[in-house]
C-alpha cells in the first residue's frame, strides 16, 4: 500500500468550538442515553450486564488471555528489532517535556488511584481465595497471591497501553495525521478512516473513556471519603461524596484550562512525589529489609511463574477464578487504553521506539512491584504471623484498607494523611488528562483547541459521576466498561499489524531513499575521481614540456 495520505477535514466551528459534529454529538447522546437508562432500569442495567459479563468472561477469556500476551511479544519486537531506534516525530524531533516529567506524567494517568486501592485488598483477597493452591502452605499461598497481583498491575496491562501509544505517537507525529484512535488504521483501513468506520472507532473510544473516568471517579471519591471518616471524623455519606466529586472536577477543571503543560504535569509531579514520601516513610519506619527482600524475590517468583500465569486459562478445573479476576483486569486495562494511550502518544513526541517501549512497559510496572513489595508484602508477612486486622479491614471495606495498614507505623497520621491527598492527586490527574483526550477525540485529533472545550469535558465528566453515584448505576457501568474490553481487544490486535505495516512501509521507503543518495555519492566520487585522474594526466603531459623548457639539451645550446 502506497503511504500516500489523502486528509478530509472533518471538523468544524460551533459555537465557538472545534469539533468533529459527528463524533461530538453521537458522544453525547450515547452517554446521555446510557446513563438514563442505568438510572431508570438500575435493577435491570445490573442483572443484564451481568449476565453478559459473565458470557464474555466465559466465551471469550481466551481472547483476552491470547491477545495481551500477543501485545508483549509484540512491543519487545517493536523495540529491540530494527524499528527500535525510530524516533516519534522524525530524526530530529526533540523531546517536549523532560524524562522526568514524562515518567511522572505516564505513570499518573496509567496507575491512578488502583495503586492504592489494590496493593493491599489484592493480596488479601488471593489469600482468601487462592486462585489454584487452596489447601496449600499459607507461606506457598501468600507468595501466589503476590505474584497474581504482579500479573494483574504489571506488564501486562502496560503492554496494552504501550500499542495504543506508540500507534497513536507515531501517527501523529511521523505521519503527520490526527490524534485520534482512526489514524492508527490507516495502513489497513486507508481513506475509509475518514468516514463512518473512522466515527465509529472515535465514538467508541470517547464513550469508554468518558464511562471508565466516571466510574474511576465514583469509587475514588468513595474511597477518598473514607479516608476522611478514618482520619478526620468527616461522615461518609452521599452528601459528602458529591461535594468531594464537586471539588475534584473543580480541579480537574483549572488543570485541564491551563493544558498538559501546566496543570496536569505540575499535578503528575505532585503525585510521584506525595507517593515517594508515603513508600520513603513506610521503608524506614516499617521492616526495612523484610521490603527489600519481599522485592527481589517477588520479582523472582514473578518471572518463573511468568508464562504459566500469562497463559492460566482454568482449562481442566471448571472453575470461575480466573474469569471473574483476571479477565476482568484484561477488560478494565483495555478499555481504559483508548484514554492513557492518546495521553502517552501525546507527551511522547521526540522519544525512540525503543525508549517509548522501555520505559512505558517496564519501568512503571518496575515502580508497581516494589509498592505492592512494600503493601502487600508486609501484610502478607503479618496474617502469617497471626495478625487478621487486614483481613477484616479488607472485608469490612477496601477503601479504608489503607488507612488501618498506616495504623502499624508510627508517624500514621502523617501518612494517612499523605495518602489522602495522594487519591485525590491521582484522581484530579486522571479527570483533566480524561478531558484533554476526549477533547483531543472530538475534535478531530486537534492538538490546539479552545481552552473551554477542555473545561466542558472535566466538567461532564464529573457530572456523569455525580449523577450515577446520586442514582445508583456506578457498579453496573463498571460492568459495560469491562465488557467494552473485549471488541477494544480485537482492535488493539488490529492496531499491532497496522502499526507494524505503517512502519514498515516507512523503513523500506526510507532505506530505499538512502541507498539512492549512497548511489548519487557513489556516483559523484566516481565522477570526482575520474575527473581527478583526468587532470593528473594532463598534468603529467604538461610536465615535461615544463621540464625541457627550464633544462635545455646541448642541441638545443
Amino acid at each position: 500500500m502506497s503511504i500516500k495520505i489523502t486528509r478530509k477535514e472533518s471538523t468544524s466551528k460551533f459555537l465557538g468550538l472545534v469539533v468533529n459534529k459527528t463524533v461530538f454529538f453521537s458522544a453525547i447522546a450515547v452517554v446521555i442515553f446510557s446513563v438514563g437508562f442505568t438510572l431508570i432500569f438500575e435493577e435491570e442495567a445490573v442483572y443484564y450486564f451481568g449476565i453478559a459479563q459473565t458470557s464474555v468472561s466465559a466465551h471469550g477469556g481466551w481472547i483476552y488471555t491470547l491477545a495481551v500476551n500477543l501485545f508483549i511479544v509484540f512491543c519487545l519486537y517493536m523495540a529491540f528489532s530494527k524499528f527500535g531506534a525510530i524516533r516519534i516525530g522524525g530524526k530530529k524531533a526533540k523531546p517536549e517535556f523532560s524524562l522526568w516529567a514524562w515518567f511522572a506524567m505516564l505513570f499518573s494517568a496509567g496507575i491512578g488511584n488502583g495503586l492504592v486501592l489494590f496493593s493491599i485488598a489484592d493480596p488479601v483477597r488471593d489469600f482468601l481465595v487462592p486462585p489454584r493452591l487452596a489447601g496449600e502452605e499459607p507461606a506457598l499461598i501468600a507468595q501466589e497471591a503476590i505474584n497474581f497481583s504482579f500479573l494483574h498491575h504489571g506488564i501486562h496491562g502496560w503492554a496494552i497501553y504501550s500499542v495504543v501509544g506508540l500507534s497513536l505517537a507515531y501517527f501523529t507525529f511521523n505521519r503527520k495525521m490526527p490524534l485520534t484512535l482512526r489514524s492508527a488504521f490507516y495502513p489497513i483501513l486507508g481513506n475509509k478512516i475518514h468516514g463512518w468506520m473512522g466515527d465509529v472507532i472515535d465514538i467508541m473510544a470517547v464513550i469508554t473513556t468518558l464511562f471508565g473516568l466516571a466510574t474511576t471517579i465514583g469509587f475514588g471519591v468513595g474511597q477518598i471519603n473514607s479516608g476522611l471518616t478514618h482520619v478526620f471524623g468527616v461522615p461518609s455519606s452521599l452528601f459528602y461524596q458529591i461535594i468531594i466529586i464537586v471539588g475534584v472536577t473543580l480541579a480537574a477543571t483549572l488543570s485541564a484550562f491551563s493544558g498538559v503543560n501546566r496543570g496536569v504535569q505540575i499535578l503528575s509531579k505532585l503525585n510521584v512525589r506525595v507517593a515517594s514520601a508515603i513508600f520513603i516513610l513506610v521503608l524506614i519506619l516499617g521492616p526495612t529489609i523484610f521490603i527489600f527482600k519481599s522485592y527481589i524475590q517477588n520479582l523472582g517468583s514473578y518471572l518463573i511463574h511468568f508464562i504459566d500465569m500469562s497463559t492460566w486459562t482454568e482449562a481442566l478445573r471448571g472453575t470461575d477464578w480466573q474469569k471473574m479476576r483476571t479477565i476482568m483486569y484484561w477488560g478494565w486495562w483495555i478499555s481504559w487504553s483508548p484514554f492513557v494511550g492518546t495521553f502517552i502518544a501525546r507527551i511522547s513526541r521526540g522519544r525512540t521506539i525503543k525508549e517509548f517501549i522501555l520505559c512505558v512497559l517496564i519501568l512503571p510496572a518496575l515502580v508497581t512491584f516494589l509498592w505492592f513489595s512494600a503493601f502487600g508484602g508486609i501484610t502478607m508477612r503479618d496474617i502469617l504471623l497471626g495478625d487478621t486486622a487486614m483481613i477484616a479491614a479488607v472485608n469490612d471495606n477496601i477503601s479504608t484498607a489503607l488507612y488501618v495498614f498506616f495504623d502499624k507505623f508510627p508517624l500514621a497520621m502523617v501518612l494517612k494523611s499523605l495518602g489522602v491527598i495522594l487519591i485525590c492527586s491521582f484522581i484530579i490527574t486522571s479527570a483533566d488528562s480524561g478531558a484533554i483526550v476526549v477533547n483531543s477525540i472530538t475534535s478531530g485529533g486537534k492538538l490546539k483547541t479552545p481552552p473551554m472545550q477542555r473545561v466542558i469535558w472535566a466538567i461532564a465528566t464529573g457530572v456523569i459521576a455525580g449523577v450515577l453515584m446520586y442514582g445508583g448505576g456506578l457498579g453496573a457501568l463498571q460492568t459495560v466498561v469491562t465488557i467494552s474490553g473485549l471488541p477494544f481487544a480485537i482492535l488493539l490486535v488490529m492496531m499491532c499489524f497496522s502499526l507494524y505495516r505503517g512502519v514498515n512501509e516507512d523503513y523500506e521507503k526510507a532505506a530505499r531513499k538512502e541507498k539512492l543518495l549512497e548511489r548519487e555519492s557513489y556516483r559523484k566520487n566516481i565522477l570526482n575521481l575520474v575527473n581527478e585522474e583526468r587532470e593528473e594526466r594532463n598534468l603529467e603531459k604538461i610536465d615535461p614540456e615544463i621540464e625541457s623548457k627550464k633544462n635545455p639539451t646541448t642541441t638545443d645550446l
